[in-house]
């Protein structure tokens, strides 16, 4: 399932976020203690989900929807993280297509009312980018030095879909 982030995650998520330190650190910051901040920042142009594995309760990742464009363009990009020991099990598949699902669906049934999403993902990063295609997410191009990560600017392959791409999750 996904959900908001809440105040009583704070610990939850510095536990997963440390425990996979390593498994996340490579591609992004790694910052357990990140939720306080992350929970203040919610609002119209930035959305978190948390994907969480129901038979255990444990904290499967983070999906961050963020740069929510409205208007004409109705845009958002997502970044998220997969937490160990859950990463590899295809829970993180199954609770992006709920995040994208939510992303996609009008504002007046719950969701986000977007158009399109972007996924930027560094080229080294073949887990991410095989989600990014599994998902349904088509590549667009190559972003040189896109994002400052990690004490330098990291390239970055940009992948995309759109609301008329997407088969929602109750029609299938």
């Amino acid at each position: 399932m996904i959900r908001a982030p809440k105040p009583a995650d704070v610990t939850p998520y510095a536990e997963a976020v440390r425990r996979s330190a390593e498994h996340v650190g490579r591609w992004n910051p790694v910052e357990p203690d990140g939720l306080v901040d992350l929970l203040e920042r919610q609002g119209p142009g930035l959305r978190t989900f948390l994907i969480v594995d129901l038979d255990t309760g444990g904290l499967v990742g983070k999906c961050n929807v963020a740069n929510i464009v409205m208007g004409r363009f109705c845009n958002g990009a997502l970044g998220y993280d997969s937490y160990l020991p859950f990463a590899g099990t295809g829970r993180m598949s199954e609770g992006m297509r709920l995040v994208i699902d939510r992303c996609f669906a009008p504002q007046e049934a719950g969701g986000l009312g977007l158009h399109r999403l972007e996924i930027n993902v560094q080229p080294e990063n073949d887990r991410s980018i095989a989600l990014a295609k599994r998902l349904g997410f088509r590549h667009e191009g190559y972003a040189p030095r896109m994002l400052f990560l990690a004490g330098a600017w990291r390239d970055h392959e940009r992948f995309a879909l759109t609301a008329e791409e997407w088969e929602p999750l109750s029609a299938s």
